[in-house]
């Protein structure tokens, strides 16, 4: 399995707009491509220094998965323009990691 983390920062004005764009279309445009191998996403969120911090960690069953996801540039970020309207700044590559453990409460 491959997690693949991205960071993003917003003002804290347009936080909320942020992360109503993600549910409500980037994240629902994502599952709603069927991609074979994606597992699903979190997000998470912070205050961060006076803007606001957000994270998506996606899971995948292999960097075959996350080309399919992101292109044969697969690190590059994929970042639609209308969430680049409301970031301050974002990470330009996500990074990726081989999963070694994951466990369920219990």
């Amino acid at each position: 399995m491959i997690c693949r983390i991205w960071h993003g920062w917003t003002r804290r004005e347009s936080a909320d707009a942020y992360e109503q764009l993600l549910r409500s279309e980037i994240i629902r445009g994502i599952a709603a491509r069927g991609l074979q191998g994606y597992r699903g996403l979190d997000l998470l969120r912070k205050d961060d220094d006076g803007l606001v911090a957000f994270v998506t960690v996606m899971w995948f069953d292999s960097i075959e998965a996350v080309q399919a996801f992101a292109g044969a540039d697969y690190q590059a970020a994929v970042v639609p323009h209308s969430a680049q309207a409301l970031l301050v700044r974002y990470d330009r590559e996500a990074t990726h990691y081989d999963v070694r453990e994951r466990s369920d409460r219990g």
